[in-house]
């Protein structure tokens, strides 16, 4: 590591320890030619696939293209930015951990619709419906009863039993 302030080779480090997020290690330095101190971070640097489009061209992996695409899923739902960013974390990292150097578009399609169905079922069926390029009412009838499936359609009986009509049928 090189000083700032002089640009001498030889460094010491003084102190290490985490950054706040965990993720990278904050060093503090001082230059043994000038004695200057100064902070520096370390990251581990990992490679994301390119993704392989549908018409076999390739591209490499944009994060701020998935995030865009998340978050319009996920417009005027109540999923707050800190559940999408943890998503997109997870997301990020089966990414790096499947050690792949390329991967179809459509297995991080695959990918997103599996967090996005954690996260709400109606941005899930919105990002489906654009990803599979849905094109009439049936399809979007078989996708949402595929989610009723996966599961059990107990939440849809679980609201209809909130709602105050149900509570005064239930009674009489």
């Amino acid at each position: 590591m090189h000083c700032p302030f002089c640009s001498h080779a030889e460094t010491k480090v003084i102190d290490s320890r985490l950054s706040s997020d965990g993720r990278s290690v904050r060093r503090r330095r001082e230059c043994l030619e000038c004695h200057e101190r100064y902070t520096t971070f370390e990251t581990a640097e990992l490679v994301m696939p390119r993704l392989i489009k549908r018409d076999q061209s390739r591209e490499p992996f944009d994060e701020s293209k998935l995030r865009s695409g998340m978050v319009r899923a996920l417009e005027k739902r109540p999923v707050s930015i800190e559940v999408i960013e943890e998503s997109l974390a997870r997301i990020i990292h089966k990414l790096q951990t499947m050690g792949e150097r390329e991967i179809p578009s459509m297995r991080l399609g695959e990918i997103v619709m599996e967090e996005l169905r954690e996260l709400d079922e109606v941005a899930y069926v919105r990002f489906a419906s654009v990803y599979r390029s849905f094109q009439d009412i049936t399809e979007f009838q078989e996708e949402i009863q595929k989610l009723r499936e996966m599961t059990g359609g107990t939440r849809e009986r679980d609201q209809l039993s909130l709602l105050p009509d149900a509570k005064m049928r239930k009674k009489k």
